[in-house]
């Protein structure tokens, strides 16, 4: 059996998350710990008691999601499972690097709290936006968005997911226009999404600026297990293409679906979504149903993948 771990990205966070295993684990407290103190805040506070409105500022959220992934990782890891590849939605491909030995807990956790921050401060709230594209070809909708965007403002398809599911990003006034030209187009429904800058979005450039000036201070190390990376669907060993393509992924699309389907043909026949919620577990379903994906978030999910995986 080949295992691939894939660990989700923004829009997975919510408040109590990983605290029973908290409350399980020392791993999972020391780890926990280990944020709050890199981070000179408490992101465990925001983790366990809320306010919802502070864990979806980006800024709050990334750190969140990467530290609750990282946490069922080593659970994982304890209990003896252990991945053969990996890869991450978005930000939660920092959450991958950590577990294939890329590059430190503490400096994933620091790295992403100013990567949400760098992105916030690309595109002022309000005047950026996302939307998913349901029902339409991928060809279709680059073509639309490059037509709207030669007419207004930048707007651009961003996270190829799944068949059938597309999002797109960029100015808010060309969002808006191209998700009616895409209904016009053909798409059964193309949904604005309530986030708070166009996320992977050539408008996010300022971001990876500030972003490869953080990199380039940190310690990252050929990893032990391939990543697949985001921006070319391909698998990444060495430490500098890893550099390279975390700078490159803020402003660049997340090329998801190729990924898995690139995953399975080399040979992965089962994958655990590592984290909260169950968004890649969706994905993974309308990519190809015949390969296994469980999902593990809490003790629940957890023992349920331990006993599928050790046949107990």
């Amino acid at each position: 059996m080949k295992k691939a771990f894939l660990f989700p990205g923004q829009g997975s966070q919510k408040v109590g998350m990983v605290h029973d295993l908290y409350e399980k684990y020392d791993s999972v407290k020391k780890l926990i710990h280990e944020a709050d103190d890199t981070l000179g805040f408490s992101i465990s506070k925001m983790m366990f008691e809320g306010p919802d409105t502070d864990l979806m500022k980006t800024e709050f959220t990334q750190p969140a999601i990467l530290t609750a992934s990282v946490a069922v990782w080593k659970v994982l890891k304890e209990q003896g499972i252990e991945p053969d590849i990996a890869a991450g939605h978005s930000l939660g491909e920092y959450s991958a690097l950590v577990a294939a030995g890329a590059m430190s807990f503490a400096d994933a956790v620091n790295t992403v709290h100013l990567r949400g921050r760098f992105m916030q401060e690309a595109v002022p709230l309000g005047e950026g936006g996302m939307a998913a594209v349901i029902g339409l070809k991928p060809e279709r909708i680059v073509e639309v968005c490059k037509e709207v965007s030669e007419e207004t403002c930048p707007v651009q398809a961003v996270n190829f997911n799944c068949p059938g599911q597309v999002v797109i990003a960029g100015a808010a006034k060309a969002v808006e226009k191209a998700c009616k030209a895409l209904k016009e187009a053909g798409a059964r429904r193309a949904i604005m999404l309530k986030v708070s800058a166009p996320f992977h979005s050539t408008l996010m450039e300022p971001a990876a600026s500030k972003l490869k000036e953080v990199l380039d201070h940190i310690d990252i190390h050929d990893t032990f297990i391939p990543v697949v990376a985001n921006v070319n669907a391909k698998e990444e060993m060495k430490a500098d293409e890893i550099r390279k393509n975390l700078v490159e992924q803020a402003a660049h699309p997340v090329l998801w679906e190729e990924s898995i389907r690139n995953m399975i043909e080399g040979g992965v026949d089962y994958t655990v979504e590592a984290g909260p919620g169950t968004v890649l577990s969706g994905f993974m379903r309308k990519i190809d149903r015949s390969i296994p994906c469980h999902h593990a978030e809490d003790l629940a999910t957890l023992e349920e993948v331990v006993k599928a995986l050790k046949g107990e």
